[in-house]
């Protein structure tokens, strides 16, 4: 938000520096990006807090003056020379100015036009030129007249980009002041936090300072009379939805004309990044901008039309289904269900709180103005503006909260605005619909509560001091300060929601950099255990060591991103989504119900990056849950591969992709370092992973998830690249709860092992994992380990039939074993093998 300092200065008597005005708000929450200064002295010194920009005007050549005659140039038609007197002596300047050239061959005028004067060595901005390029007025001859000084525009002198004319200032400028002391002017650019709406307007940015300060904070005084006939009886309002529209509040202006505003006007619009249109729109934009009440203006008599004759009945209601609106931008709206607007008898006037109808919009010819100033519910217009992805000062401010008691205040305020700029007569009384009262929150917060949480001493007093610099009512008893929230704040809470809102204020206002450094005091809670955490940062650390690197991937999606990681035509989960009401942008509309598809895209976004790549990411993913209120949030982990399985070097020059058993074996050193035992791999089927390179994962009895090679259907969706994508989604609650509290370990062997090899030719479809377990319960304690190192297929061995080889190591904790002793079990365990697989020992 830009904040003019000479606005502030309406409503608070200001002697800081630019340097420290700006380092007092930002420390009070209101932060100053940058300062734009317009024909003020910079401040001195290279180094400053802040950003300054803008152009100072010379006090002795930059001055107010006035043009008394616009007469014809002898030798061109687009020039006119004006007879102008800068407050020392009478000249005649030259400029082509286009809104002079109505004023020319008339003589003397009846009323001088005041303007802004740059006299010979001035430095202003190149008028004609793209940016803000400084030029010095130097003695040149045009069409034969020598020109030495010059009439100026807003961008020459940096207040705006306006260059099509002249400045017509008002007629009250002295003519000879110099401009600085005239209009020079500072612009704050602040930052306006979300739950600091209340100060998105001039006046809330002055209450802070008169907080800040101590200096007494001038409101807004109304002196025009309200005089006109009554309001009451011309129009009616009907609210449909409390909830939606807490407050609704017009009154009525009779006999306006819209004109230009005040020059002064004008000036602060653009300084505050809002263009003038006319003296009755510029009164609700300047009301919004100095109270943050948005506004908004009808042509009452387009209403009245409208109702035949009658007067007009006001309705804030819902859209109905179908219905659409032409906004004042030109734009035909399809309008949502949830959407709520303004109507009369007819039909939809305007989307409420976020921007009006073109139909009903004031114009030039309009005469009598009914003026609305309104509460909504922030939520809605949030949904509202992403959902018509409609941005408006008015939707910027609404969808953050505004206290309904503004609504009479800047209508009435406003009211006068027009009547002052616009002429006409101000209708006596509101119609004022308030069906859902804001009851401002009333909360205590005991002395002793500021010393435990900001470390600092202070009485209830002057705590009770602190909060009433900000408006808030206060009493004392004791201990206790009860403070209620005055009637423009809606971001203090109740109960110790509203205790933690009320030391956050007695922190700003006692200064953060004023609030010593000190250690903590209060004893810490009780350690506990949380099983859960420690057990996903062990599995974090064992995939980590395994060489995966974890990603954090985005928990919201859209069905269409997460229906790419199954093939064409496959029947999705008939869990539905977790819908968001209000999402952030047009492709984070779900809450993501698959991990895996959130990793797969992180891969396809590095694929071309890197040779290999090898991911991992444990997080919610989340489930609609009819019994509770909130969704379920089982936490998943996702892996995915892909690439070459080393980088190639000079010692090895081939680099062959991964594949399922490099997926598989990373998974089996992250299960052994967590101690999972009895893990197994089953074929499966699954419509994301490839048929025959997929495996169930199980963990005992209990399944915990898939892992294979992705579907080539699937991968299509992506661009991978050439090599296989290996991928796996586990459940971590079952992985988890699979962890032993405790463990055997084994010394180290003392006596040394025997080793043996042995192959056998068993059935095709025989998987490893049953030969394994038959070997291992042949061999019993003394074997130690069984390892596959080959296996052979050939027409030796005979069509469907393969060879297994296996390392076999034997090895006693107290004594070594002889030769007799391996035979031995060597001959249980081919025995064995003949007996339940039928497999042949291979000579």
């Amino acid at each position: 938000m830009n904040v003019p300092l000479s606005w502030l200065k309406d409503y608070i008597d200001i002697d800081l520096s630019l340097e420290e005005l700006a380092r007092a708000l930002t420390m009070a929450g209101l932060e100053v990006d940058s300062v734009k200064v317009i024909g003020l002295p910079l401040p001195e010194g290279e180094r400053h807090e802040f950003k300054y920009s803008g152009l100072a005007w010379d006090r002795e050549k930059v001055v107010v003056a006035q043009i008394d005659e616009v007469m014809p140039h002898p030798n061109a038609d687009r020039l006119v020379l004006c007879r102008l007197n800068d407050g020392l002596q009478e000249q005649v300047v030259l400029t082509g100015a286009p809104n002079l050239y109505d004023y020319k061959g008339q003589g003397p005028l009846p009323r001088p036009i005041k303007v802004a004067y740059a006299k010979e060595g001035a430095q202003i901005y190149d008028g004609h030129q793209p940016g803000q390029v400084l030029t010095t007025l130097k003695r040149a001859k045009i069409r034969g007249v020598e020109s030495y000084s010059m009439v100026c525009s807003e961008k020459e002198l940096g207040i705006s980009e306006e260059h099509e004319g002249v400045i017509f200032l008002d007629d009250d400028a002295p003519t000879g002041m110099p401009l600085a002391d005239y209009m020079g002017d500072a612009v704050f650019e602040i930052s306006i936090l979300p739950n600091m709406i209340r100060n998105a307007s001039v006046l809330g940015v002055a209450r802070e300072l008169a907080a800040i300060t101590g200096k007494p904070l001038r409101l807004p005084q109304r002196r025009l009379p309200a005089d006109g006939p009554s309001v009451v009886g011309q129009v009616s309002i009907q609210i449909q939805d409390p909830a939606m529209n807490p407050r609704f509040v017009v009154g009525l202006l009779r006999g306006a004309s819209a004109r230009p505003s005040p020059y002064w006007v004008q000036r602060r619009l653009r300084l505050a990044g809002m263009r003038p249109i006319n003296s009755i729109v510029d009164a609700t934009n300047y009301v919004m901008l100095e109270t943050g009440q948005p506004l908004h203006a009808f042509d009452y008599d387009h209403l009245r039309q409208r109702a035949h004759g009658q007067p007009p009945t006001i309705i804030t209601r819902a859209a109905h289904p179908g219905e659409k609106l032409t906004t004042l931008d030109g734009v035909e709206r399809n309008l949502d269900p949830f959407t709520t607007l303004v109507c009369d008898t007819e039909g939809a006037l305007s989307i409420a709180g976020v921007m009006g109808g073109l139909e009903s919009e004031v114009t030039p010819q309009s005469q009598t103005i009914l003026l609305e100033g309104a509460s909504w519910n922030f939520i809605n217009v949030r949904r509202t503006v992403a959902s018509q992805r409609l941005n408006s000062e008015a939707g910027y401010r609404f969808s953050r909260g505004i206290h309904p008691a503004l609504a009479q205040e800047a209508v009435q305020l406003c009211l006068e605005r027009m009547a002052a700029w616009s002429g006409g007569q101000i209708a006596a009384d509101l119609v004022d619909a308030y069906p859902a009262p804001v009851v401002d929150p009333v909360v205590e917060l005991p002395a002793s509560e500021v010393q435990r949480v900001l470390g600092i001493e202070l009485s209830a007093e002057e705590v009770a001091g602190l909060l009433r610099r900000l408006e808030f009512t206060c009493t004392v008893q004791g201990d206790i300060v009860t403070a209620q929230a005055p009637a423009h704040r809606l971001d203090i809470g109740e109960g110790v929601v509203g205790r933690a809102d009320l030391l956050e204020e007695v922190a700003r206002l006692y200064g953060y950099n004023n609030i010593p450094a000190v250690r903590l005091s209060a004893s810490l809670p009780r350690q506990r255990r949380n099983p859960a955490l420690e057990g996903e940062e062990r599995l974090r650390d064992a995939l980590v060591r395994a060489g995966l690197r974890e990603v954090a991937t985005y928990r919201m999606t859209t069905p269409e991103r997460e229906a790419r990681a199954l093939p064409l035509g496959a029947v999705q989960a008939e869990t539905p989504y977790v819908r968001l009401a209000n999402p952030i942008a047009s492709d984070r509309t779900v809450m993501r119900r698959s991990l895996l598809a959130s990793v797969l895209e992180v891969v396809e976004r590095n694929s071309r990056l890197r040779p290999r790549l090898a991911f991992f990411e444990i997080g919610p993913v989340f489930l609609p849950n009819p019994e509770a209120p909130l969704p379920a949030e089982p936490v998943r982990l996702a892996l995915a591969l892909s690439g070459a399985r080393h980088i190639a070097a000079w010692d090895r020059p081939e680099a062959h992709a991964m594949d399922f058993f490099d997926l598989k074996g990373i998974l089996e050193a992250a299960f052994n370092e967590l101690h999972l035992s009895d893990v197994r791999f089953e074929p499966t089927q699954h419509p994301s992973f490839h048929p025959g390179k997929c495996a169930l994962v199980r963990v005992g009895e209990r399944v915990a998830g898939v892992a294979g090679e992705l579907h080539p259907k699937v991968a299509e969706h992506y661009d991978f690249g050439a090599a296989p994508v290996l991928a796996a989604e586990l459940d971590v609650a079952v992985l988890l709860s699979c962890i032993p509290a405790r463990y055997e370990i084994q010394p180290v062997p003392v006596f040394p092992p025997v080793l043996e090899d042995i192959a056998v030719v068993v059935d095709e479809d025989l998987p490893a994992e049953k030969i394994e377990a038959v070997i291992r319960a042949a061999g019993g304690k003394l074997l130690t380990d069984v390892r596959l190192f080959d296996i052979y297929r050939g027409d030796k061995l005979g069509e469907g039939k393969k060879s297994m080889a296996y390392s076999l190591t034997y090895m006693a904790p107290d004594r070594t074993l002889t030769d007799q002793e391996a035979t031995q079990i060597r001959q249980k365990v081919i025995r064995r093998l003949d007996q339940e697989l039928g497999a042949k020992l291979r000579s």
